[in-house]
């Protein structure tokens, strides 16, 4: 593969990576909407880790969650998908930097370092798909809770954080797979054949005509 698209692939999961590690510490994954209140005191937003409150003289209180075990399903399985994305995403750009094709830390082995960039492209779509599902089941809760005209508690609007980690899931996934198309785990490296010299094959088998009849005309025997 062309090593501009592997430094290419290595930026997009270096971006992806980056942007995973933004998104999970930021506030607003969910924001209270402002839908049919006339008038708004403070403002609601939470995150996967705490829930925090502004109101109308800019002043904010967060407060972490108290409890694990209390917390709903999806946003206990989504701190566990954001965490694992960022675990594939740290193993994936080590392994990135070994193997493309500009680098010098795996030897001169183009085998060796297409797998290791074909594994780090795995590695990066799985970052992306844990970042997707994660990002995704929240906002489908949100929504879930906002069109539900029975939902007794406060509605909230996706925030900021979610659009960060859709972005990070399309460049971790997309980074990955151009890292995948390098490997080449289907070729086998090319030796010089036996007896073959400068172009050159001898297949090692005694020559049909005489040497002293190559060397000497048919008169020498006469």
């Amino acid at each position: 593969m062309d090593p501009i698209v592997e430094v290419v692939a290595l930026f997009l999961g270096f971006i992806g990576w980056v942007m995973v590690g933004v998104a999970l510490p930021n506030r607003y994954w969910r924001t209270s909407t402002v839908d049919g209140n006339v008038i708004t005191t403070s403002t609601i937003y939470e995150n996967l880790w705490m829930s925090c409150a502004s109101d109308s003289t800019g002043v904010h209180n967060c407060r972490e969650f108290p409890s694990l075990l209390a917390l709903n399903g999806y946003i206990q399985a989504s701190r566990a998908l954001m965490i694992a994305a960022i675990a594939f995403g740290s193993i994936g750009l080590l392994l990135a930097l070994v193997g493309v094709q500009c680098s010098k830390a795996g030897g001169e082995n183009q085998i060796l370092k297409g797998r290791i960039a074909g594994t780090a492209g795995i590695l990066f779509i799985l970052q992306g798909l844990c970042t997707m599902v994660s990002v995704s089941w929240y906002a489908f809760n949100i929504t879930q809770e906002f069109f539900d005209p029975f939902y007794p508690g406060t509605r909230y609007e996706i925030g900021e954080g979610l659009y960060i980690g859709w972005c990070s899931a399309v460049l971790s996934m997309a980074g990955g797979a151009c890292l995948t198309c390098s490997c080449k785990l289907g070729k086998e490296e090319q030796y010089p054949l036996p007896y073959q010299t400068r172009g050159t094959v001898y297949s090692g088998v005694a020559p049909t005509r005489s040497v002293a009849a190559s060397t000497y005309g048919r008169n020498a025997y006469v």
